[in-house]
């Protein structure tokens, strides 16, 4: 009985810190402010950690993620809301390689620029699963379009 009891708790407090990880990533809001003559867009993204560091690098990724697979749907008039990535099952069959390119300090972060951030402009919030922060990012989309081209990636 105290075996049941003890597997059910365990299950039940795995089945929360699930939820919750899924809650931070599920939870992201990204808004394009401006596309650059050189092709690259600025970016307001959202990103969640457990401190300031962890949601800075989070919402590099967020941004570089949206522009490679999701596209920017939100924001101003003009912007490249295509994804660079648009075959139907790209995360599976490049997953060794995606997962390399977005790893802490991976080459996610050669694309990604933080120049147009103005000092105090990001939003920060603080709730049960950490903190939230708002950044003016830039990312480079037409060298990253180069790069998964080069990587065979896409065509």
């Amino acid at each position: 009985m105290k075996k049941l009891v003890l597997i059910i708790i365990a299950s039940i407090s795995l089945t929360c810190v699930h939820a919750q990880n899924k809650a931070i990533y599920a939870r992201t809001s990204i808004r394009c402010l401006g596309v650059e003559l050189d092709g690259s867009q600025t970016l307001r993204v959202q990103g969640y950690g457990r401190n300031r560091t962890d949601a800075k690098e989070q919402a590099k990724k967020n941004a570089v993620w949206a522009v490679i697979f999701e596209g920017i749907r939100d924001g101003v008039q003009g912007c490249n809301n295509r994804p660079l990535v648009t075959e139907v099952n790209a995360k599976e069959r490049y997953e060794n390689y995606f997962n390399i390119f977005f790893a802490d300090d991976g080459e996610y972060q050669k694309y990604v620029l933080l120049r147009d951030t103005k000092k105090r402009s990001g939003g920060r919030s603080k709730d049960k699963l950490g903190y939230a922060y708002d950044l003016t990012i830039r990312v480079l989309r037409a060298e990253l379009k180069a790069r998964l081209k080069a990587d065979n990636v896409i065509d």
